[in-house]
């Protein structure tokens, strides 16, 4: 029998709160999405916070560690869409596909100019003037559901 396919995958560009990408873990693992960790990351990935956040949800967590962006781009990955505040695309004009792979930069620089470029499309999640950026967990959060939404994946299972 096949595996249920993913409908969708998250990617953390050298994430460095590790309270952040604990929390994404939890929101893999709780909408069966695929995780992967491209590093260096700020933190180890055995800390206590992250344990605490998230690895209680090791078991329903399909996650991949990655040593670098190139490593990453070696593995079978789908459509990238970066999630950047530097988008002219809002989420609301963006079509999601089923195997697309939502990339997150680093909470404290985004993303650098050349994984930018390499991304197949870059969205912003809209928000008040003034406002810098929202939390990167949240930003995946709210890019994830909405795909989710689109992709009509009620079955996460």
């Amino acid at each position: 029998m096949n595996p249920v396919p993913k409908p969708l995958s998250i990617a953390l560009y050298q994430p460095d709160i590790p309270q952040n990408t604990g929390a994404i873990m939890r929101l893999s693992a709780c909408f069966g999405l695929e995780l992967h960790i491209i590093e260096p990351c700020g933190f180890l990935l055995d800390d206590r916070r992250i344990r605490k956040a998230g690895l209680d949800y090791s078991e329903g967590l399909d996650y991949h560690r990655h040593a670098s962006w190139a490593a990453f781009l070696e593995a079978d990955v789908g459509r990238l869409v970066l999630a950047t505040t530097k988008a002219s695309q809002p989420l609301s004009d963006v079509c999601f596909q089923t195997g697309d792979v939502i990339v997150m930069g680093r909470e404290s620089a985004g993303v650098p100019d050349a994984v930018a470029e390499r991304a197949d499309l870059r969205v912003r999640i809209p928000m008040r003037d003034g406002q810098r950026s929202l939390n990167v967990a949240m930003s995946a959060g709210i890019l994830a559901a909405e795909a989710l939404r689109q992709l009509n994946w009620p079955e996460l299972g």
